[in-house]
């Protein structure tokens, strides 16, 4: 079932990360709860969610507030005349402007704005527009990469999950449901991939960076009424289960340890899902939290990486939150780079645009705005 605790979901990047952008090739050798009521959309600006624990000591302070809107500020010169971004200036994958929006969306979200409220109302509008305009009748978003679409259409059917929840727009909900059903019919039926999702729309093979993304779409369309079958997320549950290694604490790039191993980014992605799934007081959660902790220096995919280790480490709460969020703030703020009143960061993952998003959201979650990140 969808929750491990009672009571209902409230109303939240980042981070597919990267991997939409970065050949699998390479990420391949890094190293009975009751189920979801609709969530009511609020009458003005979103009030803060539940705390993951049962006190949440963790507080964005003034100087990470002030990072934290000057990396918004200059996501907004970013944006493109169509409303998306794109990966843009010093990138190095492409410009997939519909993952590249989703990113973005997300970050401003995590700040607590929308497309009729904020200081930045005007560009989440703009990006939401954008995305709904992509998605087609058969439910894929035009523009796309093919050879690794499930990427982009994870990231980017996360953030239109969000904005109906906290909007209840009605145009969204009917391109929503569409990009749902994709997920869902593009879920793996073959042994030992059963459960997962990977690049292309059609039920093959799996992996774990490309399944976290689909399931954590399918949670925010759930939270919002969307209906999605249990036997998908079950099935999801036992794939992600499937990838974990034995006395380690972390999980591999497939099922039956495909991928040299676990790895920081593919352990976070897959504590993440279980997670998003309701498998909260899973054992395979508690030891993949120890992992990150263990595996937090491993620097190759660490925005990626960090981008699902974030909210996982949210989730968990506590003594654990509070660490992982000084962790995360020792390493990011002092790599801000600072324009006049903006701020951004480079990640030599995908390029500015995408690290941006990733860490302002990242930075942001003690707000409690973003409902993916809630118990």
């Amino acid at each position: 079932m969808w929750f491990s605790a009672p009571g209902m979901l409230r109303l939240h990047t980042v981070t597919l990360a990267s991997l939409l952008l970065l050949p699998g090739s390479l990420l391949a050798q890094d190293a009975a709860p009751a189920p979801a009521a609709a969530i009511p959309a609020p009458a003005t600006a979103p009030a803060p969610a539940a705390a993951p624990a049962a006190t949440d000591t963790v507080i964005v302070d003034a100087a990470t507030e002030q990072l934290i809107n000057s990396a918004l500020r200059w996501l907004a010169t970013k944006q493109n005349t169509n409303g998306s971004w794109s990966v843009g200036e010093g990138g190095r994958r492409g410009e997939h402007p519909v993952a590249m929006t989703g990113y973005v969306l997300m970050a401003y979200m995590a700040s607590g704005q929308l497309p009729e409220q904020g200081e930045y109302a005007k560009q989440v509008k703009a990006g939401m527009e954008f995305l709904l305009d992509c998605i087609g009748v058969d439910g894929t978003y035009r523009g796309v990469d093919g050879s690794k679409y499930m990427y982009n259409h994870g990231i980017a059917t996360i953030a239109l999950g969000e904005l109906y929840g906290e909007t209840r727009n009605p145009v969204i909900r009917e391109k929503l449901e569409r990009a749902i059903k994709l997920i869902i019919t593009s879920q793996s039926d073959r042994p030992p991939h059963k459960g997962g999702w990977r690049y292309q729309p059609r039920p093959n093979d799996a992996d774990i960076s490309v399944t976290v993304l689909q399931v954590v779409a399918l949670r925010a369309a759930k939270n919002g009424g969307i209906d999605v079958p249990q036997q998908t997320i079950d099935d999801a549950v036992d794939y992600v289960r499937r990838c974990s290694v034995p006395n380690t604490g972390g999980f591999s790039y497939q099922a039956g340890w495909g991928g040299n191993g676990p790895g920081y980014a593919r352990t976070a992605a897959a504590i993440y899902s279980l997670q998003v799934c309701g498998q909260y007081n899973d054992p395979l959660v508690q030891a993949g939290s120890r992992f990150l902790f263990d595996r937090k220096f491993e620097k190759r995919f660490w925005v990626y990486g960090s981008n699902y280790a974030g909210p996982a480490q949210y989730m968990v709460g506590g003594d654990t939150w509070k660490r992982w969020y000084d962790y995360m703030k020792e390493v990011i703020l002092p790599s801000a780079r600072r324009v006049g009143d903006a701020a951004f960061w480079d990640d030599n993952e995908v390029s500015p645009v995408y690290a941006t998003a990733c860490f302002a959201t990242i930075l942001a979650m003690p707000l409690h705005y973003l409902p993916l990140y809630q118990r």
